[in-house]
């Protein structure tokens, strides 16, 4: 694992998408895992920002999203399908064929969820995986408790989770109780995971996901079992942290880079 502290959400982000765009450079066919939330807000406000004045292409890319929420059709103000078209798809040239976000209005839920990880794995499995992580340590809507080994399936939304989500709707009992997610399991499977997270309201959960014991209790500590894992955050974030980490992705990669110089083994 790669334990990355930046200034600030500004530096956070940029860290980020120089990553992203890393590995889009060296794979134009990347097939990038995506999140939602207030966190990767400004990543994909860089990665839009480089797409038109350095020119990155999307064209190519294959995209996942995490997560959706049960009973919200893709135009509802709060849906995932909207904000990612808002803030990250209407912005970029991605194709639309390559964009995939679970379907919250399926009547065969099940179904669908089987479905959504067979495209995964007829589009070669997730290259990068990007993650945020909740003020309870869930990751997309894996709440505490989940299986490390689940897929993607339907799960009920703890009242923590729906209270941090409020603050996006009116009131929380318009926040929905249920999503559709991707299991732990799945989240794992991905090649290069990339977690970010800033302020101080989530320096336990980063505490319990990097320093803390791996346990259904704390499902971002799963991080801990992925060979190529990098953790992003700002200084409020990292504020809980014990150990000495690196402040720069290159500083980072170099320090942990093997003799071969091959890809970075950050187990």
């Amino acid at each position: 694992m790669l334990v990355i502290i930046k200034d600030d959400y500004e530096a956070v982000s940029q860290e980020a998408a120089r990553l992203v765009a890393d590995r889009l450079h060296k794979k134009p066919s990347l097939v990038l895992g995506l999140a939602t939330g207030s966190t990767p807000l400004g990543l994909y406000r860089e990665l839009i920002r480089m797409h038109a004045d350095e020119g990155l292409d999307f064209s190519k890319v294959t995209t996942f999203n995490l997560d959706e929420y049960v009973g919200l059709p893709p135009d509802h103000p709060q849906s995932y399908h909207r904000f990612m078209r808002e803030n990250f798809f209407d912005h970029i040239n991605a194709d639309p064929r390559f964009v995939h976000i679970p379907d919250g209005m399926v009547t065969e839920i099940e179904a669908h969820c089987q479905w959504y990880e067979a495209e995964i794995e007829r589009s070669g499995g997730i290259d990068l995986q990007v993650l945020g992580i909740g003020a309870n340590g869930h990751i997309a809507f894996n709440e505490p408790g989940s299986s490390l080994g689940s897929r993607t399936r339907v799960k009920t939304l703890s009242r923590a989770t729906r209270e941090d989500n409020a603050r996006f709707f009116r009131s929380i009992d318009e926040v929905p109780r249920h999503a559709i997610t991707m299991g732990i399991g799945t989240i794992l499977e991905a090649q290069d995971v990339l977690l970010m997270a800033c302020g101080d309201q989530k320096a336990a959960a980063i505490q319990a996901a990097v320093e803390g014991p791996l346990t259904a209790s704390a499902p971002a500590s799963m991080i801990q079992m992925h060979r190529n894992a990098f953790v992003i955050v700002d200084r409020a974030a990292a504020s809980r942290l014990s150990d000495e980490h690196a402040t720069a992705l290159e500083e980072a990669v170099l320090f942990r880079r093997p003799i071969s110089g091959s890809h970075p083994d950050t187990a």
